[in-house]
């Protein structure tokens, strides 16, 4: 009897190892799949800019970052004790103006870094509705909690996004043309948009990238890009509450920890996994609370969990730990 649809998935040919390098874009479900990769001490930057919800958002970013564009004070605004940036998220803000541009600045130069040298870029899609700040007329990456009267809601639409994506592949290619793209749309649900509405935005969202696949497919281009189904793995094979947080509308531990196998057997080398393994073992040694700290044995514990953090730094120079000796 088979009690469960599956969405069907194949192994990617351009896989994640140890020796990749990755850039996270996007919405919060880059927070999840990120911090797995931390986990597992892949090399990884995500988002510099702090959550970024929409396309419009992201493209912003990849293009100040190539074009090497600098903020400002002017680029600033004061509201609540703090001072916010309409590109980026409120995790940025500060009381202290120059601290923020500093931020901001450095966000810019760590993304266009990591654009140059990554081997796999994530962009991860949350919604295609906007908001436009009715004085400057620009799409803004974050309201930062001022009054919405002050902005308009718009849908974008298919044509919109698809152009949207373009762009910023356009950016990434001129200075990293050989970046695989993995492009995935998030399973949270804005339901603040309303039922029909996060339908709707989703629906773009989906629509247009593969829109921009096929188009490329079809001029016979060198295609860099693939899709992996995180909203439709939630919305098809984990289709009950019991995977949502209280609010239901986030996915919990259990449907991230699923997502995050689905996208490990499509997306990490097979030879990534030993290492993988290694990794996990001293992460949770490193967390293990001994009831006697002067022991004998917990001292053993802690010489083996060292040797083994040694051996695979050797063969790793980049991983770091804590240290393997938290109780000493």
């Amino acid at each position: 009897m088979k009690l469960q649809t599956q969405v069907p998935l194949r192994t990617a040919d351009n896989q994640i190892d140890y020796q990749s390098q990755l850039l996270l874009l996007g919405s919060c479900f880059v927070q999840n799949i990120g911090q797995k990769l931390d986990y597992h001490k892949f090399r990884s930057l995500k988002n510099p800019f702090g959550i970024l919800f929409h396309p419009i958002a992201i493209e912003t970013l990849v293009s100040k970052s190539i074009r090497e564009a600098q903020f400002t004070n002017e680029d600033l605004f004061y509201h609540n004790g703090r001072w916010h940036c309409f590109d980026a998220h409120s995790d940025l803000s500060d009381v202290a103006k120059e601290d923020l541009v500093r931020k901001l600045n450095t966000g810019l130069k760590n993304t266009r870094q990591q654009i140059y040298k990554s081997t796999h870029i994530i962009i991860t899609l949350g919604t295609a509705w906007v908001y436009r700040y009715k004085s400057s007329e620009d799409i803004v990456a974050n309201c930062h909690k001022v009054p919405q009267k002050e902005f308009s809601k718009e849908l974008l639409s298919v044509e919109n996004i698809t152009k949207s994506l373009g762009s910023m592949l356009g950016f990434i290619e001129s200075v990293n043309p050989n970046a695989q793209i993995i492009f995935t749309v998030s399973p949270v649900r804005h339901l603040k948009d309303g039922f029909v509405e996060n339908q709707r935005s989703k629906a773009h969202l989906i629509a247009a990238i593969h829109r921009l696949l096929d188009d490329k497919t079809n001029q016979n281009q060198s295609v860099r890009e693939a899709y992996f189904p995180s909203y439709e793995i939630m919305m098809d094979e984990l289709r009950d509450y019991r995977f949502y947080k209280s609010d239901m509308v986030h996915p919990n531990e259990l449907a991230v920890d699923y997502i995050w196998e689905r996208f490990k057997g499509v997306w990490i080398s097979d030879k990534a996994f030993s290492t993988m393994a290694k990794v996990e073992e001293i992460q949770r040694g490193l967390k293990h609370r001994p009831f006697n700290p002067g022991s004998q044995e917990h001292q053993k514990f802690l010489n083996s969990l060292n040797t083994k953090t040694r051996l695979l730094q050797k063969e790793f120079p980049f991983i770091e730990f804590q240290s393997a000796f938290p109780h000493s």
